[in-house]
């Protein structure tokens, strides 16, 4: 059986983007099963950051920008402001993930915002993107117009909040390991290995036997 491995994530965070990279470089060729799962960090109507203030300039500067330069991956702080809700683009999400592309999906809208400054909080540039990865366009509005997913999404941050406990995205369930924060490579790597291992060993235990008294 794969090894699953949750990350919890929104779409305005630019270390979720960055995490990406080196889950997808440490799973290659291993076992495991990707699923990127639904977190709000400001849901409506609590106020969403605003680019042009210190607080975002300051962070972006200090920590965004030189980590993804280490990471060799492109972003830019998205000049959109304020800052989208996420709230359709994970009804969106929930629609992708019915159709069998839930991991495509999750990838281009953290793309068109952190890379090509897409406001990914309109249902127009959600369709259009959504249309490029094959989902129809037309049904696609529609279930954004109608919030057909928004009690399943509602459903997804319950867990998120509640039962998985997150408090702070990216955050990693790898096999029995939770942990937050952009991991490299390597890190993950090793988790991942020892994971791996663990199920293994749940897989086949030890200390089974059958006896010379006839049981088994």
């Amino acid at each position: 059986m794969s090894l699953k491995i949750k990350v919890y994530s929104d779409y305005v965070c630019p270390f979720c983007f960055l995490a990406e990279e080196p889950l997808k470089e440490a799973a290659k060729g291993k076992d495991v099963e990707i699923e990127w799962m639904p977190f709000e960090l400001r849901p409506f109507p609590n106020k969403t950051l605003l680019p042009e203030e210190d607080y975002l300039q300051t962070t972006w500067k200090q920590s965004v920008y030189p980590t993804a330069e280490r990471l060799g991956v492109e972003i830019v702080l998205p000049k959109v402001s304020p800052q989208p809700y996420t709230h359709l683009a994970f009804e969106g999400f929930q629609y992708a993930k019915e159709k069998g592309k839930a991991n495509e999906y999750n990838d281009r809208m953290l793309r068109a915002f952190f890379q090509e400054e897409k406001d990914i909080g309109d249902v127009e540039v959600l369709t259009e993107l959504a249309g490029e990865l094959g989902l129809d366009r037309t049904e696609f509005k529609q279930i954004l117009d109608t919030r057909k997913y928004k009690e399943a999404h509602q459903r997804a941050l319950e867990h998120a909040y509640n039962d998985a406990d997150i408090q702070a995205v990216p955050t990693f369930i790898i096999g029995e390991t939770k942990t937050a924060g952009i991991l490299s490579k390597e890190k993950l790597e090793t988790i991942i290995e020892d994971e791996l291992k663990k199920q293994k060993q749940d897989d086949f235990p030890e200390g089974l036997a059958c006896g010379i008294d006839g049981f088994c």
